[in-house]
C-alpha cells in the first residue's frame, strides 16, 4: 500500500513516502523537501547470528550527480566505488544515533543504503537521509527502538532556523546537525563562529523541539505501513558462571581497574583473563563466554568505582586534565609544527603552505568547489600497540579530521589577507583517548608556528558520561577505557571566547537539557586549562612566516594587461616562472600572485612583472626602441606592447628634414610623456629632453 504523510519542518515541507519504491527491502522510504529526493531502503538478514557477538550493521550514502543533471568529471563517467568525504561524513551521522537503538541480542547483517535521486542544491540531503534511514528501520521488522529525527538549524542575524537551505548556511553563524527520539537528544554535529555555550544550547534544544513533528510522522506511517517486528531474545547470561568469574576476579580486579597506565592496564587484565579462562575452562569450550563476562564485571566494576567511590581509573579528580606538554617549532624543515602530549595521548602536527594552485579540488552536487584549507588526520596502528596493514584513510579518521577541521577553520585569516592555501596534518603517535581533540591543539600551534595570522588559539576536550539510575557524572578528558565503558562521548573545540565546531555521541537513550549544559560548562572550564598550557609552547604567532615556507607577494594591474603578462599561449607566463622558479597566479581581475621560495627571486620576478604591465604616466622619462618611422614622426615602444608617437616636430630642437636625419629603427632613445588622449594615444618629445 503506497502511503504518505506531509510535516512542517522551519519554512519547508518535508514529505515521506512508503509503498512505492523499492518494495522487496525490509523497509523502504522516498523523503523530500523542495526538489530534493532521496530513497532510502532498509534490509536485515533472516539469519541472526549470535555468535558474531556484534550487530554487523553498514550505512551507505550515495551521492548521484544524475540528480543535479551532471556528468561526472572522472574518467570513467560514474559514480566510482570509493565515497567523497562528504559521502562518508554523511554515513557517520546516519550510523551514529541509530546504532546503540538496535535490541540488545539482534546480530544479523543489517544495510541501510541512502541514494540522493533529485537534489535542488538548496535542501541539503544529509539529514533528509538520516530521517529516512531512521524512518526505513522504523517500517521494517527490523528490531530497532526508533523513530529518530534529524535535521540542522541555523543562526541567522540572530534568529535560529530549522533546515536553513545551502544559501542561507553562507550567512549562519551556527551549522549543527542535530539528531533526537521524542524523549532526548542522541547526537550532535557541527560548527559554530566561536558562540558561548548558551547559545549552542538553546540551538540544540531548539532543534529537539522543532524536530518532534518528524517523530509523529514516522510514527504514523508505522501505524499503516510498519511491518511486524522481529522477536529477539537478549543473550542469558550464565548465573552460575559469573557468580563463579567474580569471586575468582575480584581481587585483582580492583588492582586492573585502578592502574593508571593504558599498556600495563591492559597487560594485567590479560593475565588475570587467562587465569580466570584456565581455572573455569576445564573442557575448552567456554573461554569466549567467560572472557565476554569477565568484560562485563569489569565495566560493572569501573561504573561502579565511579559513582559509587568518585574514583577515576588514574586517580584524577572528575573535572581534571591530564597533565599536558607541548612544543612548537618540533621539525627543522616544515612550515609550522608541533607536538602536543597529553597524558598517553600525543599528536605529530604539521601546517604546510602553498599557492592557490594547491587548493583541492571537490566535486560536490552543488558543482567543482576548491578547499583552501585542508586537515588531514592519520592514526596508524603503532600508536596504540597493534599490527595492521596500513590503507587509505578510514571513516573514522575523515570523521575525526573534519572534526578539527571545523574547528581551526573559524580562526583563519580572509584570502584576501593571507593569501596562501593551508593543509594540516596530525600523525597520532599515541592515543589513549581523544587524539581528534590533540590534533585540534596540535594544529592550533603548528598554524602559529607557520605564521599563519590566526584571530585566536583554539583547543579541544572531550567529555565522558556515567549515568547509573538518578545518578549523573560527567568526566572531563576521558581516556580510552573511559570512552569505551562509559555513556557519552562529547567532544567540544573553541577559543577562550566560545564554541567553534563540537561533536556528541551517546549509548544511552539520550541525554537531556541540564546534563548538556553541565558538559558544556564543564568542558569549557577543561578548554581554558588547555589553552593555558599551550600558551607555554608558543603564546603568539610568529611574526614572520617560515623560511622554509614559500614567498609571496601581490600586484594590482589593469585587466587589459592580463594579456601582456600571459602570452600567446601561456608563453610569457610559463618563461618567467621557470626563470625564477615561481608560481604566477593572475585573476580575472587582474590581480597577480607570486609565490616563490627565494625572496631574490620575489623581488627580481616583482620588477619585471612591473615593467611588463606598467603604464605609461605622464611626465615620465623613458628609454624606448624606434619602431617605425614615418613622414610626420617616429613610433617608439616605450613599454612592452606600448607606442607612442615622437611627432618630427618633437624630434629635435632645431627644424628636423627628415625624420630619418635624427633616427633610424631599432634605436634607443630617451623620450618623455607629453600626452594621452581620451583615445589611448600618447604623444612624446625627444626634444622636452634636449632643453
Amino acid at each position: 500500500m503506497i502511503s504518505k504523510v506531509e510535516t512542517a519542518i522551519g519554512a519547508h515541507n518535508i514529505t515521506i513516502e512508503t509503498g512505492k519504491l523499492a518494495r522487496q527491502a525490509s523497509g523502504s522510504v522516498v523523503i523530500r523537501c523542495g526538489d530534493t529526493v532521496v530513497l532510502v531502503t532498509a534490509v536485515g538478514d533472516k539469519e541472526n547470528k549470535p555468535e558474531l557477538g556484534f550487530l554487523p550493521l553498514t550505512i551507505e550514502y550515495q551521492e548521484k550527480l544524475a540528480s543535479v543533471g551532471r556528468i561526472p568529471g572522472n574518467y570513467f563517467r560514474r559514480e566510482i566505488g570509493r565515497p567523497s568525504d562528504q559521502e562518508v561524513l554523511t554515513c557517520r551521522i546516519i550510523d551514529r544515533p541509530l546504532r546503540p537503538l538496535f535490541a540488545e541480542g539482534y546480530f544479523a547483517e543489517t544495510q541501510v543504503i541512502a541514494s540522493v535521486l533529485s537534489a535542488d542544491q538548496e535542501n541539503d540531503p544529509d539529514v533528509l537521509a538520516l530521517t529516512g534511514a531512521s524512518c526505513a528501520l522504523t517500517l521494517s521488522d527490523i528490531p530497532f527502538a526508533g523513530p529518530v529525527a534529524g535535521g540542522r538549524v541555523g543562526c541567522i542575524d540572530g534568529e535560529y532556523v530549522m533546515n536553513p537551505t545551502i544559501s542561507q548556511l553562507e550567512s549562519s553563524t551556527i551549522d549543527i546537525v542535530v539528531a533526537c527520539t521524542e524523549k532526548a537528544v542522541v547526537m550532535v554535529e557541527g560548527k559554530a563562529d566561536m558562540l558561548g555555550e548558551d547559545v549552542v544550547l538553546d540551538a540544540i534544544f531548539f532543534a529537539f523541539e522543532q524536530l518532534q513533528p518528524l517523530i509523529d510522522a514516522q510514527k504514523q506511517l508505522q501505524g499503516t505501513n510498519g511491518k511486524e517486528k522481529r522477536i529477539v531474545e537478549p543473550p542469558e547470561i550464565d548465573q552460575e558462571l559469573y557468580a563463579k568469574i567474580t569471586e575468582i576476579a575480584a581481587a585483582d580486579m580492583a588492582t586492573v581497574i585502578t592502574t593508571a597506565d593504558k599498556k600495563e592496564r591492559g597487560d594485567k587484565y590479560s593475565k588475570l583473563k587467562e587465569q580466570v579462562i584456565e581455572k573455569l575452562d576445564t573442557d575448552g569450550e567456554k573461554a569466549r563466554d567467560i572472557s565476554e563476562l569477565l568484560g562485563m564485571y569489569r565495566k560493572k566494576e569501573m561504573r561502579n568505582m565511579i559513582v559509587t567511590d568518585s574514583q577515576r581509573i588514574d586517580g584524577r579528580s572528575f573535572d581534571q586534565v591530564r597533565p599536558i606538554s607541548c612544543e612548537a617549532g618540533y621539525l627543522p624543515r616544515t612550515h609550522g609544527s608541533s607536538l602536543f602530549t597529553r597524558g598517553e595521548t600525543q599528536a605529530l602536527v604539521t601546517a604546510t603552505l602553498g599557492s592557490e594552485r594547491d587548493q583541492q579540488r571537490v566535486e560536490t552536487l552543488q558543482g567543482e568547489e576548491n578547499k583552501r584549507f585542508m586537515l588531514h588526520y592519520n592514526f596508524p596502528p603503532f600508536c596504540v600497540g597493534e599490527v595492521r596493514r596500513l590503507s587509505g584513510p578510514s571513516r573514522r579518521d575523515i570523521g575525526h579530521g573534519t572534526l578539527a577541521m571545523r574547528g581551526l577553520q573559524a580562526v583563519l585569516p580572509e584570502e584576501s589577507v593571507f593569501p596562501y592555501s593551508i593543509r594540516v596534518v596530525s600523525e597520532v603517535l599515541e592515543s589513549n583517548g581523544s587524539s581528534s581533540m590533540a590534533t585540534v591543539c596540535g594544529g592550533s600551534m603548528a598554524l602559529m608556528d607557520a605564521g599563519v595570522p590566526i584571530t585566536s588559539p583554539v583547543s579541544g576536550i572531550a567529555m565522558g558520561l556515567i549515568k547509573e539510575d538518578d545518578t549523573v557524572v560527567i568526566l572531563s578528558d576521558i581516556l580510552g577505557d573511559e570512552d569505551h565503558l562509559g555513556d557519552m562521548d562529547f567532544k567540544v573545540v573553541g577559543t577562550a571566547e566560545g564554541i567553534t565546531s563540537l561533536q556528541m555521541d551517546i549509548k544511552i537513550d539520550g541525554v537531556d537539557r541540564s546534563i548538556m549544559s553541565s558538559a558544556l560548562e564543564q568542558a569549557k572550564a577543561g578548554r581554558l586549562h588547555i589553552l593555558g598550557e599551550m600558551e607555554k609552547g608558543i603564546a603568539q604567532t610568529r611574526t614572520e612566516i617560515s623560511e622554509h615556507a614559500p614567498k609571496y607577494h601581490t600586484h594590482q594591474i589593469n585587466p587589459d594587461k592580463i594579456r601582456d603578462i600571459i602570452g600567446p599561449g601561456g608563453k610569457i607566463i610559463k618563461e618567467l616562472s621557470a626563470e625564477y622558479d615561481a608560481k604566477i597566479e593572475v585573476d580575472d581581475n587582474g590581480l597577480v600572485k607570486v609565490f616563490t621560495s627565494n625572496g631574490v627571486n620575489l623581488e627580481a620576478l616583482m620588477t619585471k612583472i612591473k615593467t611588463i604591465t606598467a603604464e605609461p604616466e605622464v611626465g615620465e622619462v623613458y628609454k624606448g626602441v624606434v619602431k617605425t618611422i614615418k613622414d610626420f614622426g617616429a613610433f617608439v615602444e616605450i613599454l612592452p606592447g606600448t607606442d607612442g608617437l615622437v611627432h618630427i616636430s618633437e624630434l629635435d630642437t632645431s627644424r628636423v628634414g627628415k625624420v630619418t636625419d635624427i633616427v633610424s629603427e631599432g634605436d634607443e632613445i630617451e623620450v618623455k610623456v607629453l600626452e594621452i588622449d581620451n583615445r589611448g594615444r600618447i604623444r612624446l618629445s625627444r626634444k622636452a629632453l634636449l632643453k
